[in-house]
């Protein structure tokens, strides 16, 4: 069985593509602060940023391919603490696409729809990359180098994503669910559109797209919905009224980042090598988050 290298393997990502591809991997995950735990993974704790434990990593793990989870990828957080996110967003992923090409092993990096600027979505993979926050700066600068360094490189592309988590972690959707079992409203941008999909579906994506692809490749959900409109799908799972939702524009917000309006994904070209996922209300109806 081929050992795969997962990064951020305790964080919402990375814990869904390690359970994902444990079940035809010898999946070592990688760790830095927070414990993790899944059957058939084998996690190892380093500090990525640190370039000698990196190297030293690969030396003692000896990976047959790796994909790339670890981030910060808050935009709030990135656009505060720019040059923090800098040395995990763009200096760590260089330098794990130059190691990979020594070693000659293919290479998978998460990248996001924030490199899209929001104004002429749907975006396929050739969409003309104009971020509007640093988040989307750092993923552009991270995809560029990366293809520099390595050639066996897929670079996807990611949208907004929900699911499972594991202790240590969440998605968007874990503090919507406290906050409507608390008997709260919640008020959900109605003017923020994304191809929404399952972590589950997105690891799926990752490892289809290690075996198959090279170059960009773009995993978004089948269907384009704002905040609000995702909101009302999952209230809906939970077997409430609307009216716990409450519709709002980005405008009425202030936050650190801005945020592009619509960054929806084209993925035809991931539909036609095997990728395929749910509709959010079937895929939101599987999830233990929900049950609970």
């Amino acid at each position: 069985m081929k050992k795969l290298l997962v990064t951020g393997a305790s964080g919402f990502l990375g814990w869904n593509v390690c359970r994902a591809a444990s079940r035809k991997y010898s999946v070592i995950g990688v760790r830095n602060n927070h414990d993790a735990d899944l059957p058939g993974v084998t996690f190892v704790k380093c500090d990525l940023t640190q370039y000698t434990s990196l190297k030293a990593l690969f030396q003692t793990t000896r990976p047959d391919a790796v994909i790339h989870c670890a981030a910060i990828s808050s935009p709030n957080t990135c656009q505060q603490h720019t040059s923090e996110a800098y040395k995990v967003n763009v200096t760590l992923s260089s330098s794990i696409a130059g190691l990979c090409s020594e070693r000659d092993i293919p290479l998978v990096f998460t990248s996001s729809d924030m490199v899209f600027d929001g104004t002429e979505a749907p975006y396929d993979e050739g969409g003309i990359v104009c971020p509007v926050n640093v988040y989307g700066q750092q993923k552009v600068a991270a995809e560029l180098e990366m293809q520099v360094r390595h050639e066996q490189l897929a670079i996807c592309r990611l949208p907004l994503m929900y699911g499972d988590v594991p202790a240590c972690a969440t998605s968007f959707i874990q503090p919507w669910i406290k906050q409507i079992r608390a008997g709260e409203k919640i008020s959900l941008f109605k003017d923020e559109i994304r191809t929404v999909v399952s972590a589950s579906d997105a690891a799926a994506g990752l490892i289809i797209a290690l075996e198959r692809a090279r170059g960009i490749i773009h995993l978004g959900g089948k269907e384009r919905v704002s905040r609000y409109d995702f909101g009302l799908k999952l209230i809906d799972a939970m077997g409430l009224s609307s009216e716990v939702a409450a519709p709002i524009s980005q405008k009425d917000i202030k936050m650190s980042a801005p945020r592009p309006a619509d960054v929806s994904l084209n993925s035809s070209k991931a539909f036609s090598i095997g990728y395929s996922p749910g509709l959010i209300k079937e895929e939101l109806l599987k999830l233990n988050c929900i049950k609970g």
